[in-house]
């Protein structure tokens, strides 16, 4: 595999192990993947740029560091991105949010578009793609061309679960996109549904089985 980080922290395997049951409640599995999405973003942004900045406690003034530049994009892919995305708005409140809609065509297992809004000045920001899973890769390449299109230079892609495929799949497009996630999984079906996985992330996110 080629820029792909694994994000093997105990808490959120753990956590994924749980929400790979499917006797997994909704409500369960909707608390489990925003609590996940907390530790991944953390993980995700630790390498943020700091400026040092001059401020007054209530004892001295000092220079103390504050995260540089614009402030950062996350853009979620309709519909399940959003179970990853509220959880990351919850350390990152000054975020940007960028909605990207894409669905599989269960024929062909392409995307297909339907809608796209993002703020304008992609060009200056950090963009971080979010989808819980990265199966044919398809989908993730696809969201990832729209975001470069509309101007965004500086791009990762976080994601709760990939299969081998994808990846390879999604960086034959991008290979200049790291890619983040929980787990890399042994494969995909005859389905495109990714292997053990944990089902359509989006049904047990909603309760649209």
């Amino acid at each position: 595999m080629r820029d792909v980080r694994i994000i093997d922290h105990p808490l959120i395997q753990h956590k994924l192990t749980i929400m790979r049951d499917r006797a997994t409640s909704t409500a369960s599995f909707r608390r489990l993947l925003q609590e996940i999405s907390h530790l991944l973003c953390y993980e995700l942004t630790r390498d943020l740029e700091l400026e040092m900045v001059p401020i007054i406690t209530p004892v001295s003034m000092m220079m103390a560091p504050r995260l540089a530049g614009k402030k950062l994009v996350f853009a979620s892919v309709l519909r399940a991105g959003d179970g990853l995305l509220q959880g990351m708005l919850d350390l990152v409140p000054s975020a940007r949010v960028a909605h990207i809609g894409l669905y599989r065509d269960p024929e062909t297992l392409q995307p297909v578009s339907y809608y796209f809004k993002s703020p304008e000045d992609l060009d200056d920001r950090l963009v971080v793609i979010v989808d819980p899973m990265l199966a044919t890769g398809h989908s993730a390449a696809a969201a990832v061309t729209t975001m470069k299109a509309h101007g965004a230079q500086r791009l990762r892609f976080l994601s709760l679960l990939a299969a081998p495929e994808g990846l390879r799949n999604f960086h034959d497009v991008h290979p200049d996109v790291p890619v983040y996630v929980a787990a890399v999984d042994e494969k995909l079906n005859e389905h495109g549904y990714i292997v053990p996985g944990l089902g359509d992330a989006g049904d047990r996110l909603f309760g649209t089985k």
